[in-house]
Formats: structure tokens, C-alpha cells, sequence
């Protein structure tokens, strides 16, 4: 589902729609060029339907804290993949300086 049903419709929240209908959702969406899929949109209606705005936003929070509480972990897990990396650097680097003593000091553009 394209994030942009969300946006129109918390935009009209904001400009103090409480409950926007459709039609205002599919006129912001239009207003800014954007192609309305009727569909889509009678998908979104339905998934909110009934629905406070604010519980669905406090509901969102709190996947994104659990999501977040998530983050470091795999983080420290990410960590450890460098050391290994940073090892293998030198070996490259000696690597190429072996190649560019076999240069020879010729060059294509002298």
C-alpha cells in the first residue's frame, strides 16, 4: 500500500478533519499530481475504518519502539564483520604496492 493514502489522510487530520472522507483524500492527493488508485484507497477506508487516528499513531509508536530496541543488537552484530575487514586491509595494501613496483616507471600519458 503507497504511503501516500497515510499522508493525505493525516494531512486532512491535521487541517482539522477529524475523519476525512475519500473524496478529501483523493483531492489532496491530486492537488500535488499524484494518481489516486481506487482500490488502494477503498483498502486503506477499510483498514481504518472505525478507527481513532491517534490510537492508530500510538499503535504505530510502539512497533517502531520495539523495532528500535531491536537496533542496537543487530548493530553490535554488524561490528564485529569490520575487524575481520580491517585485518585483510593490509595484505591488500602491500598487494599493491608490489604492482606499482612492477610499473617500471612507464606511463601511457608522459
Amino acid at each position: 500500500m503507497s504511503m501516500k493514502y497515510l499522508a493525505a489522510y493525516l494531512m486532512a487530520v491535521v487541517a482539522e478533519d477529524s475523519h476525512p472522507t475519500k473524496a478529501k483524500v483523493e483531492s489532496i492527493i491530486k492537488s500535488i499530481g499524484g494518481e489516486v488508485d481506487n482500490a488502494i484507497l477503498d483498502a486503506f477506508f477499510a483498514k481504518i475504518e472505525g478507527k481513532d487516528v491517534t490510537e492508530l499513531i500510538s499503535t504505530g509508536l510502539g512497533k517502531l519502539t520495539s523495532f528500535a530496541a531491536a537496533g542496537p543488537a543487530a548493530a553490535a552484530a554488524g561490528s564485529a564483520s569490520p575487524k575481520k575487514g580491517a585485518a585483510a586491509a593490509p595484505k591488500e595494501q602491500k598487494k599493491e604496492e608490489e604492482e606499482e613496483a612492477g610499473d617500471m616507471g612507464f606511463s601511457l600519458f608522459d
